[in-house]
């Protein structure tokens, strides 16, 4: 294990004599900040609604279209949503 810490801090003192702005700890860029519209709490009480009411009167076909229905809000409210698809912005 020592083996590889010695490794990673030969590659730490690189990285600061070759790139001194980017050596410290990642920054946060001072973009807008991350805040779902109204439509998206909407669909995720639809949703959760739909789902509790399926499993109220046990009907399974309403339950997974609850659970679809909160997932695919649930995905809107991912703020790093942007980032994990490859970092292209979402179109507005």
């Amino acid at each position: 294990m020592a083996h590889y810490d010695e490794r990673l801090h030969g590659f730490e003192d690189r990285l600061r004599r070759d790139e001194p702005e980017h050596a410290g700890a990642p920054e946060r860029h001072a973009s807008r900040s991350f805040r779902p519209g109204p439509t998206t709490w909407l669909w995720l009480a639809v949703g959760v609604v739909g789902l509790l009411t399926g499993i109220f009167i046990g009907h399974g076909l309403l339950i997974a279209a609850g659970l679809v229905v909160a997932g695919m809000a649930g995905q809107l409210l991912d703020p790093q949503r942007s980032r994990r698809r490859g970092g292209v912005p979402r179109p507005r």
